[in-house]
């Protein structure tokens, strides 16, 4: 049973929260009109009434105490919002477990979260006979030792996971990734793949290009079609598959690349859908049957099914058909003064968290795609001194202040690294699944509730560097395409295609 905390004096309701400053969950202890309120799971501390989530985020928080210098649980602050440990404190409790003797939370009544963690995952672990497979004792110590075992406790909760686990540990399901393959639901099994891959049960993997690749026969045994079916499955695996198993030999495909193969896919079945709506076969579509899909279709499916189309008249499974050029859909930049009101917003941080800054400022100064900010490692921020470089190409770009200190800020003190995903993670943004970066819609959706145009700024961001310098020399930096950049740099109008290289200085009589 959870342990209750005491009740606060009837002075306490209708207060705020001491640290988040939202007002004390209440709730209702009768239906009647006018009937008593009391408040559920806060504590009363000498800084005020904390909420039971800010109270539970203070008895997992770790540190060296500003009072006595120790290293030990500090769930309490300051005046000056220094961490302090219960004895320098003062009125905070007492944490200590009284089965290991180590400070933290108590899921029970004097029992602490991990205690009770690691007693529940040797229950589902065990193989029977009292021990658990050398196999996954890796990946027992490592669910173990996450420093928030809440998350661990609710995660066995799900019941979809207890199964799962004894599958594994008493060898009914094969240790393997064939194995995993034969559990469900497919997301529960993805995120335990990604644990045991994290902890080295189970060899790495391409995750995105493993799931399309589990993904892709289910969606073709659902087309009802057999010519349908028989010419998306060839495209599928000689076209869309064979350039995502290219693109993994020299990086992970990414979110965006899988996603995008699938909407190629579902596009290609929805052109013969509608041709065979039209009482035509692919071998027998015309020029008219193109022109009249493309009008109606939208600019997403435009792109998409070109693909498709393009093999399909390589391969001559249609005839030599002329597909319609493709309009121009390059995104319009910000104006020069929104780009200023964004970098002066970012600068001063107001409503945004260190996270945010890095985000904004990596878009409105070097204009770099989300998919590969998501990719960027602890290990590519250098420090010279007292000057900051982050490297995205070659050489690094210089961060300039007061987005240098907000970096390293950033890196020591990095979110999503309490559980058992990514406690030893180098990546930049870690996100919630072993291994993996935080994922870039959720950072998509994060920059529309700052409302700042990702796209729109990207495009105002590089066409400014391309202004400012040769094409050639911004993409090394920035690690973009060279032709693309000199591209990009001929529709802003830059100069410095025609400039001639070498000295430049003029003789003095």
């Amino acid at each position: 049973m959870n342990e209750v905390p005491d009740a606060p004096p009837p002075a306490l309701l209708g207060l705020s929260c001491a640290r988040c400053r939202r007002r004390v969950r209440r709730t209702t202890t009768s239906a009647l009109p006018g009937s008593e309120r009391v408040l559920v799971a806060v504590r009363h501390w000498p800084e005020g009434p904390l909420c039971s989530n800010c109270f539970s985020l203070a008895c997992e928080t770790y540190g060296q105490c500003e009072g006595c210098g120790v290293h030990r649980l500090v769930p309490g602050l300051s005046t000056a919002g220094h961490r302090l440990c219960t004895d320098c404190g003062g009125g905070l409790g007492d944490y200590i477990c009284t089965r290991c003797g180590r400070e933290g939370w108590r899921q029970e009544i004097g029992v602490c979260g991990r205690c009770i963690l690691t007693e529940q995952l040797w229950a589902l672990l065990e193989d029977g006979s009292g021990v658990i497979r050398p196999e996954l004792i890796p990946f027992f110590d490592s669910v173990c030792a996450m420093s928030r075992p809440r998350s661990g406790i609710l995660w066995l909760t799900k019941p979809h996971v207890p199964p799962n686990l004894q599958a594994l540990a008493k060898g009914q399901v094969p240790l393997t990734h064939a194995g995993l393959d034969t559990l469900s639901p497919v997301k529960s099994v993805t995120y335990l793949r990604d644990l045991l891959v994290a902890c080295g049960t189970l060899p790495p993997v391409d995750r995105f290009l493993y799931l399309f690749e589990q993904w892709l026969p289910g969606w073709l045994a659902a087309i009802e079609d057999d010519e349908d079916r028989q010419i998306l499955s060839r495209f599928a695996t000689w076209q869309v598959l064979r350039g995502l198993r290219t693109v993994s030999a020299r990086r992970p495909i990414g979110y965006s690349r899988n996603q995008n193969a699938r909407v190629l896919l579902r596009v290609a079945a929805g052109f013969l859908t509608d041709l065979h709506a039209l009482g035509r076969d692919l071998k027998d579509c015309d020029q008219a049957d193109i022109d009249a899909w493309f009008a109606q279709v939208s600019m997403s499916h435009n792109q998409a099914v070109r693909a498709f189309l393009r093999w399909a008249i390589t391969g001559h499974h249609t005839p030599n058909l002329r597909l319609p050029p493709y309009p121009d859909t390059a995104p319009k930049p910000i104006s020069q003064r929104q780009h200023t009101d964004l970098l002066r917003r970012a600068h001063s941080g107001e409503g945004m968290t260190r996270g945010d800054q890095i985000v904004a400022m990596l878009i409105l100064l070097y204009g770099q795609p989300l998919e590969r900010i998501v990719r960027l490692s602890v290990d590519d921020v250098l420090q010279d001194g007292q000057d900051v470089f982050l490297r995205l190409g070659r050489p690094p770009v210089p961060i300039p202040p007061p987005f240098d200190q907000v970096l390293l800020e950033h890196v020591a003190d990095r979110s999503n690294l309490t559980t058992a995903t990514n406690p030893h993670s180098r990546l930049l943004f870690p996100g919630r699944r072993a291994g993996q970066p935080l994922h870039p819609t959720s950072i998509r959706l994060r920059l529309q509730t700052l409302k700042i145009p990702n796209q729109e700024a990207r495009t105002r961001a590089i066409r400014e560097l391309l202004l400012q310098a040769p094409a050639s020399v911004v993409a090394d930096m920035l690690g973009y395409n060279p032709v693309s950049a000199q591209r990009i740099a001929d529709e802003a109008g830059s100069t410095w295609k025609s400039y001639a290289a070498g000295e430049h200085k003029r003789n003095t009589p």
